[in-house]
């Protein structure tokens, strides 16, 4: 039951993340900001580590962990924020990074032998196409941040985010998750507060609102949510659970209509139908039959 809600918990939650950071960044400058809520999951999870006593993991695998976080929570997270800081319309940063399952299902292929049809490439790109008309007024706001760091920043943010799930799923299938998640949360804070160290000045205004919005973050985005797209990586094929991605413009665009105030147009309603109906082909399994251990057959759900 909890491996069918998961994807659809996942998309919320991680939706959650981009109203969390925009109270939070009016108090903290980005980069600044994600180190505090990197360096506070590590300390949570070491506490909580030694109070459980959770099994370690080996020298090797903790390595590649931390090679892992730092590029899925890191550089994808802090490439992004680093470059909307610097004026790069935050539609045009959502729909180059929201290229990641297109790309996650070609490499997929053809580093681990997933199977994609026909019919999941036509889900992906009208994923995308969906996606496309959701941002469509976020990209109608000039041209300012249009620069080569911040287009450079927004496609390493990509590459990263791909290449740590290709990674993980083709590395870690055997990894306890709950180990996992220290070191690849002490990758991620090496790479945002090396970059905050050069890039920001590291002032922070303390204010109820910022600790409210920095504690969501730490407690249900990096812990919550992290948790749960590692099972999905684990569970399921590299780019069915990269394809989820595509539903976090829409929900956000419904947050922020909620909460701000922001308009929803007919396009956008438009597009979040399309979004809809291609993750719900992409998640839906149809039977398959499948060798089970010792030489069963079974029928994928």
């Amino acid at each position: 039951m909890l491996i069918r809600l998961a994807p659809w918990l996942f998309v919320v939650l991680w939706s959650t993340g981009y109203i969390g950071s925009k109270y939070g960044v009016a108090y903290a400058e980005p980069l600044t900001m994600l180190t505090l809520r990197f360096v506070a999951v590590v300390i949570l999870i070491a506490t909580a580590a030694v109070i459980l006593r959770t099994s370690g993991l080996s020298p090797r695998a903790f390595a590649m962990q931390i090679g892992v976080g730092a590029l899925i929570h890191g550089v994808y997270l802090g490439g992004v924020f680093w470059a909307i800081d610097r004026g790069m319309p935050a539609g045009v940063a959502a729909l180059i990074v929201c290229l990641q399952p297109i790309l996650t299902a070609s490499a997929g292929g053809w580093l681990l032998g997933e199977r994609i049809t026909l019919r999941h490439w036509g889900g992906l790109w009208l994923g995308l196409a969906g996606v496309a008309l959701v941002l469509a007024p976020k990209m109608a706001t000039g041209d300012a941040g249009f620069t080569v760091a911040t287009v450079l920043a927004c496609v390493i943010s990509l590459a990263a985010i791909t290449a740590g799930t290709l990674w993980q799923k083709a590395s870690a299938a055997g990894l306890p998750l709950r180990a996992s998640l220290l070191p690849q949360f002490i990758g991620a804070a090496a790479v945002v507060g090396a970059g905050a160290g050069l890039s920001e000045a590291g002032e922070i205004t303390w204010s109820p609102v910022f600790i409210a919005a920095l504690a969501w973050l730490t407690l249900v985005l990096s812990i919550g949510a992290i948790t749960l797209l590692l099972i999905l990586v684990r569970e399921n094929e590299a780019w069915r659970t990269a394809s989820l991605f595509y539903l976090v413009p829409p929900i956000t665009a419904v947050m922020a209509w909620a909460l701000f105030g922001e308009t929803l147009t007919v396009v956008q309603l438009i597009g979040m139908m399309l979004v809809t109906g291609a993750i719900l082909s992409l998640q839906t399994r149809r039977a398959e039959t499948i060798a089970a251990p010792g030489g069963a057959k079974r029928s994928a759900a």
